[in-house]
């Protein structure tokens, strides 16, 4: 797994890369979807509400990670949303700036090392920050073979906010809402030793450190 790389997807050969990893995992594994090219539409590379990344392990396609930037965050009526006690969509609005992770996806054969997902997330996590959004929002499928609920709860931090019961996908699985305040999680493992934390944090350190230097760089300027 050494040769695990991510890139931004902004080429229409990575995108035709990462939409064989959603013709293997959404339509032929779990049969969510029927009509792959819909998910990622020809351009979709060029719009700057959206961000895609592709992983890919000794040159191969692996797996994929999607931003979509201020999503709404009211769902229809018609797809039984509740939120947890103490949360509503006020909070949820006041509590930051929020970037929708989605159609995150790893081919079956690399989901036992957790280099992949890590790498995807390092990536998002980092255009993130750079853009000074603040939380993560996500759906994950209760029950579901292959969740990352784990992963993003217990690893990541990420908080249930709330259920709904319908989405997008053609999947019957209860959808469970979480989100993540990105700096609560960096300052909680920012000087952890463990390897999985170092991975996830580096893109963030190195992007708040390289916008510290740009403000001592203005203050300096500006004096």
């Amino acid at each position: 797994m050494s040769g695990v790389t991510v890139r931004k997807i902004e080429s229409a050969a990575d995108r035709h890369r990462a939409l064989e990893v959603i013709e293997q995992v959404f339509r032929r594994e779990k049969n969510w979807i029927s009509a792959v090219h819909e998910q990622m539409p020809e351009g979709v590379e060029n719009d700057s509400r959206v961000s895609w990344f592709l992983a890919e392990v000794n040159g191969r396609p692996a797996g994929i990670i999607r931003l979509l930037y201020d999503p709404p965050l009211e769902l229809p009526e018609g797809y039984g949303v509740s939120f947890e006690p103490g949360v509503d969509l006020e909070k949820l609005r006041t509590a930051g700036r929020y970037a929708e992770i989605g159609r995150f996806m790893i081919l079956g054969e690399y989901r036992r090392n957790p280099r992949v997902a890590l790498r995807l997330m390092r990536s998002a996590t980092a255009e993130v920050v750079e853009r000074d959004y603040t939380h993560f929002i996500t759906d994950v499928f209760e029950g579901e073979a292959n969740s990352p609920f784990n992963f993003h709860t217990r690893v990541l931090g990420f908080e249930v906010v709330g259920k709904h019961l319908f989405g997008d996908l053609n999947c019957s699985s209860t959808r469970i809402i979480l989100t993540l305040d990105i700096l609560k999680l960096y300052r909680r493992v920012k000087n952890s030793r463990s390897r999985i934390y170092m991975e996830l944090t580096e893109g963030i350190r190195t992007v708040m450190e390289r916008k510290a230097a740009m403000r001592r760089r203005r203050t300096v300027s500006g004096a």
